[in-house]
């Protein structure tokens, strides 16, 4: 479905109409024909869809009315910035499946608490991924004293794009998760962390690592982004 913004005129459009699909870039709007991607089936999909069908079910059938009620308390706090800028709030249900399906795909605990701080927790300002082609491995640098990592069930999901060739200007998705960094109450990690590459890399390739933070109470951060070139 297109989002569209009304004026003296139809001033900005996103998403699809019909046979066409409306977006901007750095140029200004722009109009291309829709196509249908082909499904791969992968197992990372179909995990996600796992995931996702686990929580819907959890939301229904294992969490109080009480603990649904404080998702729903959080998110409408919440408020967050669509395609267009218009602010809009999420769900409860919504909420807590942004929150845990992340957590799944990690082997993670489900939160089932509905959080009490009506925020979402900021990212990391020093973020810094350096990707090495000789170990085919990500060195991760982050800030060790936020609070994700002094406690435990904190953590830090660190995904990487697909490397572009050197000179691409737009470095976009598909991106897949690298890892996480789990915080520790007795032993908090250290930075920088190593983490493999979820893509095979060569020296000179450009690409991005973003990630984003599960506080222990469940809130989840928006991602943060880092853009580097492969060394050798």
């Amino acid at each position: 479905m297109a989002l569209v913004q009304y004026g003296g005129g139809i001033l900005d459009a996103r998403g699809s109409i019909g046979g066409q699909v409306h977006s901007r870039n750095r140029f200004g709007n722009y109009i291309r024909a829709r196509t249908t991607p082909i499904n791969p089936n992968s197992d990372r999909q179909n995990d996600i869809r796992v995931a996702i069908q686990s929580l819907a079910q959890q939301w229904s059938n294992t969490l109080t009315q009480a603990q649904r009620d404080a998702w729903e308390v959080y998110a409408d706090a919440i408020v967050r910035t669509n395609k267009l800028g218009a602010q809009v709030k999420l769900s409860g249900f919504n909420h807590f499946v942004r929150s845990n399906s992340i957590r799944l795909q990690s082997a993670d605990s489900v939160i089932v608490a509905g959080p009490t701080t009506l925020t979402l927790p900021p990212g990391d300002p020093v973020f810094e991924c350096e990707v090495d082609e000789a170990g085919q491995e990500i060195s991760v640098t982050f800030d060790p004293l936020l609070a994700w990592n002094l406690i435990d069930d904190g953590e830090m999901y660190v995904f990487m794009s697909e490397p572009k060739a050197a000179g691409v200007n737009f470095i976009g998705g598909p991106f897949r998760l690298a890892g996480a960094l789990d915080g520790d109450t007795a032993l908090p990690l250290t930075s920088p962390q190593i983490l493999s590459v979820p893509y095979p890399v060569a020296e000179g390739q450009q690409l991005s690592c973003r990630a984003r933070i599960s506080e222990v109470d469940g809130r989840l951060s928006d991602y943060f982004l880092h853009r580097s070139a492969v060394v050798a």
